[in-house]
């Protein structure tokens, strides 16, 4: 299976369109196909179930997470402010991105790897060694890089436990803000930066400290 191939990325292409725009209910396989302008079995060739086809277009999602992350603590000095810059880049793509941040974290899909291989020896298409990357696996480099700058706020603890708690805070806060309950119960509606950077700074203080500089 060519993992490059133009067809493969046009499919991922409008999968990611139709997710930024209608969301993730807009994903049918037959409704992408459609979009891409070839027959409903052509996916086939280059996604042997429609969870892989999916894991593809959320892997997109993540790709651009990263680069978000990189950009918004590019010029931040000190590990601490980029956390908190990563942080507010985390609940801000949330926000702007629903329906991506919904794919990209489904359970069927970071949890796939049994059926996804079982759909992969059945088409026939993948041989050993040639299998897609897992959904799962585009979250590590994220949680790396928190995990080493967790490190570089504080000494004590283990820094992947405490990166751990910090990321589901911060994930919780998107969720809520995105639901209405965090503006509704602060009364930021009018301004969700402001709301969303108060949030971020009160889960790094819980987690990390307060900060004295």
């Amino acid at each position: 299976m060519d993992s490059h191939s133009p067809l493969r990325e046009r499919l991922i292409d409008v999968g990611v369109d139709l997710v930024l725009t209608e969301g993730t209910a807009a994903l049918g396989l037959r409704e992408i196909a459609r979009r891409a302008g070839v027959s409903h079995g052509a996916p086939r060739r280059h996604f042997p179930t429609h969870h892989s086809l999916l894991s593809a277009i959320a892997g997109r999602g993540f790709a651009d997470l990263g680069g978000r992350f990189a950009a918004a603590t590019a010029h931040a000095s000190s590990p601490r402010e980029q956390v908190r810059a990563l942080g507010c880049a985390y609940v801000g793509y949330a926000l702007e991105h629903r329906g991506m941040f919904e794919l990209m974290f489904r359970h069927d899909l970071l949890d796939s790897e049994g059926q996804e291989t079982a759909g992969e020896e059945a088409a026939g298409e993948e041989t050993a060694g040639q299998q897609s990357p897992r959904l799962r696996d585009s979250t590590i480099p994220l949680f790396r890089l928190l995990v080493g700058l967790v490190s570089g706020c504080r000494t004590d603890g283990d820094p992947e436990v405490t990166a751990a708690a910090l990321w589901a805070n911060l994930h919780g806060v998107a969720q809520l803000w995105a639901w209405g309950s965090l503006p509704l119960a602060l009364g930021d509606a009018a301004d969700p930066r402001v709301g969303v950077e108060r949030l971020v700074d009160a889960a790094l203080d819980a987690h990390l400290g307060q900060d004295r500089a």
